[in-house]
Order: structure tokens, then C-alpha cells, then sequence
């Protein structure tokens, strides 16, 4: 029987990558359905940083203006000492990795992002379902079974496992993969924003191996401290906030007001950096993985989110355009992997110069040989 073209795809996680897929695909006719196992307004992390090449995604999904709207836009990169006043030492003209009609990075609160895709996901005809999981699936040359823990059934063309770090997607489909802690911890907390910060500014050394902040709209941003990573677990909340005050307390200028709005114990998370990346086949049979699921990076280079978005456009770029079968399996992680493993492996070697505290470390270079290649579309 001659292959087609998907027109029923189920996607598992409604993600920066799953929601992105969504999109892609249910504006254009797909029959997409999205199951979620948390609630509808739950969105990981603090704030999140998305670089040109992200932004561009983000425009070809038709969510530029409302991300434009509700993060907050920046050229510049900043690069300040962890000396008693904070010192400027430089302004750097940051990457447009997207091209000279997008900022260079934008800085939004999570949850936001996280709103707005899934709202264009639902109006561009997806039907998402929350608190919802997959209990099981077979699959067979022509389709996929789908089983789900509200009672139901479905049978798709695709399945789309984009749920995530610790995937059970992944899991189901029996790839082990191994996500292996980097040694970097890191503190974030979400807080208003003084008016004096309106770009990233990064402290090399002090307390923690970086200390940093960004904007994520008029009145908010987030400000972050990394240091080796350490069980934190045990810590009460009140703890967590004098922990990272007390870490805070070695950087000036800017951080000086920061310091004020530490007050708050629930705005304060910690995490370890984490990674790994599925290096062969992102498939089995007519289950695809992307994002988290599929590649994971440390947020040296901030291009966690960027490279979910990519997967996403990529994906769905193929499932309308081609047969599903083996040629499009190929072809998918033929223009993933290299990229990808290559922003993983930067992250990774960035994070493992400042822990070996590295003279021979040529960042500068480094992180042009990225934004040189995420400037071209994926």
C-alpha cells in the first residue's frame, strides 16, 4: 500500500516543543490531538531566555507579537565584575541570530510563553485534553493505537513524544537513555524588575561560577546564581531564600537592588544543570521524540527552548510535506542531531570550563561557532 502523508498525529506534552507542533501542524488541516498529564496552567522554571533563532520559530508560528508584547526585547550583553560595586566591564553587541529584523534574545516569564502557545494551539484546532496520560500504544505499519487514562482510545498516524526530561514516552518505547547531572547547580528567583535592568548582565566568579539577571516584561525578571551543584533538598523554603540572599550578598550594582526583592521563599527554586542526547534514531516505528525528550542542555548558551522550537518546525515541516515512512524518520534526525548535539556538547564544554576553572578556555570563540550556526534556519 503507497505511504501517505500524515492526517492524524497525537502529541504527548503540551511543551514549548509539543505545543509548537501543534500549532505547525493543526493550522494546516492535521487532525491533532494533545494529551497532557498536568493542569492547563502549569509551566516549569522561572523565566526563560529565547534567542533569535527561537524568536524566528516563534514569528513563523504567528506568536511574535504577543511574545514581543509580554517579554521584553534586548540587544546587548553586559559583562560586569564581582567587585564591590559591580563593575561594567563591557557591552557586547549580542548575536541576532534570527536576523536583523528580531532582537537578539527575548526574556519572558514561563508561564506566559507557556499560555500563549497553548491558546494558539487550541485556536489553530488542536484538541488538548489536561491531566490526561497514555496508559499504553501499539503500533503497527500503518498506525498507532493509543490507549488513555480517562477511558478513551485513538488510533493516529503519529505519535509525538515531546513530554519532557524524563519522558515516559521514551520510556515506553524502551530507549535507554541516561540524564546525567553536569555539577552545576542553579538558584533562580522571579521578582520585579528594577528599572536599572534592561538587558542581561553576566558576574564571572564571586560566590558562584556565574551570577546573572533578565528581563522578562515591564515589571518583571529573574535573577539567577550558579554554583556547584549540592543536595538542597533538604533546605525549608525560608532556608532556600536565606541561602541564595546570603550567595546574593557578593554581587553589587544592579544586584543591590535585586537583593531587595528577595523576600518572597516560593519565588526562589533550585536545580541541578542536567544533560543528555539521544544520539541515533529519534524514532520507533510511527513514535517520534523531540525537545526535552529527545536532547538536553544545560542553560549555558540558553538554547534549550530554541532547539525544542526547531524540533517542532522541522517535524512538522516533514510530516506535511512527505510519506510518513523511513525516508522522513532520516531525514528528520539527519537535520536535528548534528545541530543539536552540537549546542548540547557547547553547553556542556562551557559549564566544564568554569568547573575546572580553565585558562585555555576560548568562550568568545565558542559561543560564535553557535550563533554562527543556529543563525541559519534549521
Amino acid at each position: 500500500m503507497a505511504r501517505r502523508t500524515a492526517s492524524s498525529v497525537l502529541v504527548i506534552g503540551s511543551g514549548i516543543a509539543g505545543s509548537a507542533v501543534a500549532i505547525f501542524l493543526a493550522r494546516v488541516g492535521v487532525a491533532v490531538d494533545v494529551v497532557e498529564a498536568r493542569a492547563r496552567d502549569y509551566a516549569t522554571g522561572s523565566g526563560i531566555t529565547l534567542q533569535g533563532n527561537a524568536l524566528r520559530v516563534l514569528r513563523d508560528l504567528g506568536v511574535w507579537e504577543q511574545v514581543r508584547e509580554h517579554g521584553w526585547g534586548f540587544d546587548t550583553l553586559g559583562l560586569r565584575a564581582p567587585d564591590e560595586y559591580g563593575t561594567l566591564l563591557t557591552e557586547i553587541e549580542d548575536a541576532r541570530t534570527g536576523g536583523p529584523d528580531l532582537p537578539a534574545a527575548v526574556g519572558m516569564e514561563r508561564p506566559e510563553l507557556a499560555r500563549i502557545l497553548r491558546d494558539t494551539a487550541d485556536l489553530a484546532g488542536a484538541k488538548a485534553r489536561f491531566g490526561t496520560t497514555v496508559t499504553s500504544f501499539q503500533q503497527d505499519d500503518d498506525g498507532v493505537d493509543v490507549h488513555f487514562s480517562d477511558g478513551s482510545h485513538g488510533r493516529y498516524d503519529v505519535v509525538v513524544g515531546a513530554d519532557g526530561v524524563r519522558s515516559t514516552t521514551r520510556r515506553a518505547l524502551g530507549i535507554d537513555l541516561e540524564t546525567v547531572p553536569t555539577g552545576m547547580g542553579i538558584w533562580r528567583l522571579i521578582c520585579s524588575r528594577p528599572t536599572s535592568i534592561a538587558r542581561t548582565d553576566l558576574y564571572y566568579g564571586g560566590a558562584g561560577y556565574i551570577a546573572g539577571y533578565c528581563p522578562t516584561g515591564e515589571d518583571s525578571m529573574y535573577a539567577y546564581i550558579v554554583e556547584d551543584a549540592q543536595n538542597r533538598s533538604r533546605l525549608s523554603k525560608q532556608e532556600q531564600l536565606e541561602t541564595m540572599r546570603e550567595l546574593a550578598e557578593h554581587y553589587h550594582g544592579p544586584w543591590d537592588e535585586i537583593r531587595t526583592q528577595m523576600t518572597d521563599p516560593d519565588a526562589i527554586n533550585y536545580t541541578w544543570f542536567e544533560t543528555h542526547l539521544l544520539d541515533g534514531p529519534w524514532n520507533r516505528g510511527r513514535v517520534v521524540l523531540i525537545g526535552d525528550a529527545a536532547h538536553v542542555c544545560p542553560p549555558t548558551l540558553a538554547q534549550g527552548g530554541a532547539q525544542a522550537l526547531e524540533d517542532a518546525a522541522v517535524l512538522a515541516e516533514l510530516l506535511i510535506g512527505r510519506p510518513v515512512g523511513d525516508d522522513l524518520w532520516e531525514s528528520f534526525v539527519d537535520r536535528r542531531l548534528p545541530r543539536a548535539g552540537a549546542v548540547v556538547g557547547a553547553s556542556v564544554q562551557l559549564g566544564s570550563w568554569m568547573l575546572d576553572h580553565s585558562a585555555d578556555a576560548d568562550v568568545p570563540g565558542l559561543m560564535g561557532r553557535i550563533a554562527a550556526l543556529v543563525s541559519e534556519p534549521a
